[in-house]
Parts: structure tokens; sequence; C-alpha cells
């Protein structure tokens, strides 16, 4: 395997794919620019033969569905060990998946349907609406997340009103104190 580009900026990234015609394509979760779900969503539309793996500090229960339905094709934490990345790779460049026994686990106990025990969180909110749920516990207003997500105000407060419906919270200040809490527990903070 030959490294022919990298880059920590999203849009970036998707002018080096369209550049290089890389045969994988390594994607952090927490990337410049934009979400890295949008960013491997991208890459998928616009270069569907990049076998796509996802890298990520986040805890893979929360992540790896998300990236898998986004168009990735596995999903390993930075904490494995190099031969388990190596793997990972050569898995999704074959063809196949990449993600722990754990997850794929929980991912078949759903479709047979057993009691999962992912997050609500996971299981309610949009990729958008959980990185703004995220953001919101990190204590940033609407003007920030939006300029950070080069998206409206108005459209932050539509995302917010949503959140606060899906998980059944009345106020603001409710919102931003779960959400704080979850990304505590989560390892956010």
């Amino acid at each position: 395997m030959e490294v022919c580009a990298q880059t920590g900026d999203a849009f970036a990234a998707l002018e080096l794919a369209a550049r290089e015609k890389p045969d994988l394509a390594l994607v952090d979760i927490t990337i410049s620019g934009k979400n890295g779900l949008e960013l491997i969503k991208d890459l998928h539309v616009q270069y569907p033969r990049v076998a796509i793996l996802a890298l990520s500090m986040h805890e893979e229960t929360l992540y790896a569905e998300r990236v898998l339905r986004a168009g990735g094709r596995g999903y390993v934490m930075k904490t494995e060990s190099g031969e388990r990345m190596i793997k990972a790779m050569r898995q999704v460049l074959a063809g196949g998946i990449a993600i722990s026994p754990t997850v794929s686990g929980k991912m078949l106990n759903r479709v047979i349907g057993h009691s999962s025990d992912i997050s609500p969180i996971v299981e309610e909110l949009t990729d958008r609406e959980l990185e703004i749920f995220q953001i919101i516990g990190e204590g940033w207003d609407n003007a920030h997340i939006a300029s950070h997500l080069h998206i409206s105000s108005k459209t932050v407060e539509v995302h917010r009103g949503h959140i606060k419906e899906k998980l059944n919270i009345a106020t603001t200040g409710e919102l931003i104190s779960f959400a704080a809490r979850w990304n505590q527990a989560q390892g956010k903070i």
C-alpha cells in the first residue's frame, strides 16, 4: 500500500480524491470543513469505487452503523493496533466490511428482532442532529454552530427543535445540560 495524499480538511479531501483517484480513503469522523459522515457520503456518491474506512477516537458503537449507512465499508478506533488497521484496510479493499464483533453482533440482534442496548440518541437522531447535539453539549450557541457547519442559524434552530422533540426535552437549558452530560459519558469532554 502507498499513501497518495493526505489532508485534515474535508473539502481538500474531495479535491484530492478527484486528482489522485485512490483505491482506499481513510476518513476521520472529526475532520475540519464538514462532518466526517458528510465527507463519507460525498465520497461514496462522487467516487463509488473508492473503499472508505472510517478511523476515529469516537466509540464504535455510536458511529460504525452510521458510517456503513453513509457508504463506508468499515470503522476502526484510533486506539486499535497497527495490525488491526492494516487488516481492516485489506478487508475493505477486498470488498468486505470491517467492524468489531461487538458492533456486528448488536446490528444482527436488531435485524432478528432482539432488543438493542444502543443509546436512544443513536436510534432517534439523524447524523446532522447528532452532530449538532454534540456541539450543543460543548456549549456552543446557534451562531457559532451555524458558522462551524456552514449552515444558517435558522437551520440550527430547526435541528434544535427536532432534537428536543425526539428526546422529549422541553427547554433549551435541559437540552444543553443533557447534551453536556451525554458528551461527558461518551468521553468527549
